[in-house]
This record gives C-alpha cells, sequence and structure tokens, in this order.
C-alpha cells in the first residue's frame, strides 16, 4: 500500500462540503503534484490530514494508520508534516526558535537543524532575529525547513511559490529536488506549473472538490491534460 492512502474522501467546514469522492496515493521518495484554479479544493485536501476539517466520509491512512479519528497532532507523528499557505510563522518567536517548533514530535529520522540549515544557510545566518524580520522567500524557506525538523516521509507543501520572485522558485525546485533525492517524498499544492514540471513526478487536477485528471507530469502539457487545466 502506499505511504498516504486517500480513498473516497469527503470533507468540508462545517456543513459545507468541499471535497468529493476524492481518492490520491503517494508513495515515499515520490513528488507528487496537486493543481488547479483558486478554490479548487486543494489546501482543504491538505488540512484535511490535520483536522482543520470536518470529514465526513472515506478516509486518509498515512503508513497504514486512519487519520480521520484521531486528533491532529497525530499525522506529524505518523510521518506526514506540512509547510502551510502563508507560512505561518510566529513573530514573537526568533528564526531559530520557530525552526525549532517542527521538532516537536520527536520523529527520528534523517533531517536536522544542521542539515536544514545547510538547505537553507540564511536561516543559520538570521537564526537570532524575529519572525517577522524575514523577507517573504526567507520566510517560505523558513516553514519549509520548520517541516523538515519533523522528519515526515512524506512532506506536505501548499502553495510554496505564492508570492516569490522566478529566481526564488528556481531555489525552492532545487531545494525540492534534493529533499526528494534524500528519501523525503512530497505532496505539493502548486498553481505554478514550471515550479510542478520541476519537481514533480505525477500529478492531479482538482476542479471543484473533485480530481478530474492525472497523469505523469511529462505529459502536463498534452492537449488532454491541458483541457483539465483550463476548466
Amino acid at each position: 500500500m502506499s505511504f498516504i492512502h486517500v480513498k473516497g474522501l469527503r470533507a468540508g467546514y462545517g456543513k459545507s462540503v468541499v471535497l468529493r469522492e476524492v481518492d490520491l496515493e503517494v508513495e515515499e521518495g515520490e513528488a507528487v503534484a496537486v493543481v488547479g484554479k483558486n478554490g479548487a479544493g486543494k489546501s482543504t485536501l491538505l488540512q484535511s490530514f490535520f483536522g482543520g476539517t470536518t470529514i465526513s466520509g472515506g478516509s486518509i491512512e498515512v503508513g497504514g494508520v486512519a487519520l480521520q479519528k484521531l486528533p491532529a497532532y497525530r499525522a506529524a507523528m505518523q510521518g506526514v508534516t506540512l509547510s502551510p499557505q502563508g507560512r505561518m510563522i510566529l513573530p514573537h518567536l526568533t528564526v531559530g526558535e520557530n525552526l525549532l517548533l517542527g521538532a516537536a514530535s520527536k520523529r527520528k529520522g534523517h533531517w536536522t537543524v544542521d542539515l536544514v540549515h545547510k538547505l537553507f544557510p540564511v536561516l543559520r545566518e538570521r537564526r537570532d532575529r524575529m519572525g517577522n524580520e524575514l523577507s517573504g522567500g526567507q520566510q517560505q524557506m523558513l516553514a519549509v525547513g520548520r517541516a523538515l525538523l519533523g522528519n515526515p516521509r512524506v512532506l506536505l507543501l501548499d502553495e510554496p511559490s505564492e508570492g516569490l520572485s522566478p529566481v526564488l522558485v528556481d531555489d525552492l525546485a532545487r531545494v525540492f529536488n534534493e529533499i526528494r533525492a534524500a528519501g523525503t517524498g512530497v505532496l505539493m499544492v502548486e498553481q505554478h506549473l514550471n515550479l510542478v514540471r520541476r519537481v514533480s513526478q505525477r500529478f492531479v487536477v482538482m476542479a471543484k472538490g473533485e480530481i478530474i485528471d492525472c497523469g505523469r507530469t511529462e505529459d502536463i502539457d498534452s492537449e488532454q491534460h491541458r483541457a483539465a487545466l483550463a476548466f
């Protein structure tokens, strides 16, 4: 079985249903992108791993354990962590303190503070600055590094390129490929197709809370997939 196994997921907020019968699988060491227009339900899918939605049907299994009836913190303990949309850096903590929050689950694994600093040297240089003193790109690095310190087997990324310059997007592509090369899988919600092409192996297209298309990323520019992306 895949490490992440989402089957028939129906979820939303309160009585409002956003996701309808969503199926998705991700292997360890694999990079999968979830693409689609704003409002398609992509971020809702990721939030459903962490108790951020009301799940009314289906299941989310991580490492063979069903998450939908467990406390939200169990997702990180099972091996999935999230770099959230908007980064959610705590402004009253230093860069170093924000980073260490990611290790709260105390999972053992490959990722350490030193390795995160190697990926993002600026985090070492500015570790004593307050979190809100970083630029947007640096805050994104901090959010990714914080998630890595949870030692996930699959890292979840919610719109990591949002608001970033092309140069910084290039840096993220390099980093995400290094993360995958180290054996950590990636499940990425992203609208920047250039980043999707450079990082992911497979993609799924969401529209109106449903998965309407999927394929190998090398084929994403085919006529069939372009039609789904425009939906």
